[in-house]
């Protein structure tokens, strides 16, 4: 068994190594204030969320790029509340700014692929940037993008996001889990094998979108429709899908309020590893999955047999220091340092919650946006 653990700890420990070397390999854009030359349709596809909808439609008007180079697309997917009014209310005070409000189409068993297919298809500009309704977006987004586009040539572009500041045990611990999938996300671009990405920070080619069918081959999964996109941009064009790595171009976003939504997050992030088809992505979360097993079996048999504790020492140090790593420089780069302080004991219960929701992901549904839905 401990030859076992041992060889599973290396691989862990080799994998967030090249992470943080990649992490550091990957260059941070800085704005150079080049002339706006593309045009973008910004699609924000929302259920329920007229609670977030002012703030988010307040950074929208605070962009700084030319109004008539960018639209705004929110499409509406069955909402129960008030945001017609909130809408309504923003387009008479900003009535330069090119919104429109659209119904989703339902065609699949995913609500948020097809509001996000809805959209594109109506778009009028030439770039698709997506994010979500409880986000907040920096202004000067589109600049940046702009100017990666003509630096780069992408076809499809990843971006940072963050957790807006609270504090309280349940966000510092999802913050420092997200953290070190951000952190993660960078090194897989730095060392040139792309694995995650984020749909509340992605910009990408509208017509590299229909060439490539969009969505098709994973509509009957709910979520998923960053990474399998990615997937489909990096089969066509591995060369051109990219990450901005820029502090000017983060999005800042909520964590869930409760650990229930949480726990069904994880599930829905997890539940759709089996269908990704980059054999890295399955590698890196069977060997995170697995590494976080042995901590927990490992603590459990020196409770049973003091002689093992030299070696669940070695093993839970060795981990704690890489994560934190990464996590550390990740945390400085998104201006999110905070939760640091409380690395350590969240450190002691992430293998409890790695493992839990590892094994309910395999079977257990999830609720999104106040759907049900089967793995």
């Amino acid at each position: 068994m401990i030859f076992l653990v041992f060889i599973i700890s290396v691989l862990y420990l080799m994998l967030i190594m090249v992470f943080i070397f990649g992490f550091y390999k990957s260059d941070v854009v800085k704005n150079k204030k080049i002339t706006p030359k593309n045009r973008f349709s910004i699609v924000i596809p929302f259920r329920n969320e007229a609670h977030n909808l002012p703030n988010l439609l307040q950074s929208l008007s605070e962009i700084n790029y030319p109004t008539d180079f960018f639209e705004i697309l929110l499409v509406n997917d069955d909402s129960e509340d008030n945001f017609i009014e909130i809408i309504k209310e923003f387009i008479r005070q900003n009535p330069n700014l090119n919104l429109r409000h659209l119904q989703n189409i339902r065609k699949t068993e995913s609500p948020k692929k097809d509001a996000l297919n809805t959209a594109i298809k109506l778009s009028n500009f030439e770039w698709i940037v997506t994010t979500d309704a409880d986000c907040l977006v920096p202004k000067l987004w589109l600049h940046l993008f702009n100017q990666f586009i003509e630096e780069k040539q992408p076809v499809f572009i990843s971006a940072p996001v963050k957790f807006s500041l609270q504090n309280s045990l349940l966000y510092h611990f999802q913050n420092l889990n997200f953290i070190s999938l951000i952190g993660s996300t960078i090194g897989g671009f730095g060392i040139e094998n792309p694995f995650m990405c984020n749909g509340a920070n992605l910009c990408y080619r509208k017509a590299i979108f229909f060439e490539l069918n969009g969505f098709e081959g994973n509509v009957e999964i709910a979520s998923g429709d960053d990474i399998f996109l990615m997937e489909k941009m990096i089969k066509a064009y591995p060369k051109k899908v990219k990450f901005l790595k820029s502090d000017e171009v983060i999005v800042e976003t909520k964590a869930e309020n409760s650990w229930k939504l949480f726990l069904h997050q994880q599930i829905r992030w997890a539940s759709k590893s089996a269908s990704y088809k980059i054999y890295f992505v399955k590698f890196v979360g069977l060997c995170v999955f697995s590494e976080n097993l042995m901590v927990l079996i490992l603590g459990v048999f020196t409770l049973l047999f003091p002689q093992f504790w030299i070696y669940f020492i070695l093993i839970f140090v060795a981990k704690a220091i890489v994560d934190f790593i990464i996590i550390a420089q990740t945390s400085f780069f998104l201006k999110n340092t905070k939760s640091l302080k409380h690395y350590l004991i969240i450190s002691f219960l992430h293998p409890f919650f790695i493992v839990f929701t590892g094994c309910l992901s395999a079977f257990k549904s999830y609720e999104w946006k106040g759907r049900s839905f089967r793995k």
